[in-house]
C-alpha cells in the first residue's frame, strides 16, 4: 500500500506540489489514519486494563478470586472449599 503511494507520489499532479505529488498527499492520509487507529486501539485497551482492574479482576487466578471472596465474607468457608475441590479438579482434568 505505501509503495503504490510512493509510485503515485512520484508522479507529479499538474505540478501543483512543486516536486511533491500528488502522492504525498495519498500518503499522509494513510499515516494519519493509521496514527489516529492505533490511538483508538491503544486508549480502548487503556481504559478495558482500568475498568478490570478496579473491578479486582486485573489478571487474578480463580483461586485468588476465591480467597478474596472468602476473606471478605462473601462466602462461607464450607462454600470456599467446595468451589476450591471444584476447581483443582477442572484443573487437574478430572471430573
Amino acid at each position: 500500500m505505501v509503495a503504490i503511494a510512493l509510485l503515485i507520489a512520484d508522479s507529479g499532479f499538474d505540478n501543483h506540489m512543486g516536486d511533491w505529488g500528488a502522492g504525498w498527499w495519498v500518503l499522509m492520509a494513510f499515516m494519519m489514519v493509521v496514527f489516529w487507529g492505533l490511538v483508538i486501539v491503544g486508549g480502548v485497551w487503556l481504559i478495558r486494563t482500568l475498568i478490570a482492574e478496579r473491578h479486582g479482576h486485573g489478571g487474578a487466578s480463580p483461586i485468588e478470586l476465591l480467597d478474596r471472596r472468602l476473606a471478605s465474607g462473601e462466602i462461607s468457608p464450607e462454600e470456599y472449599r467446595e468451589r476450591r475441590d471444584v476447581l483443582r479438579a477442572g484443573k487437574d482434568g478430572s471430573s
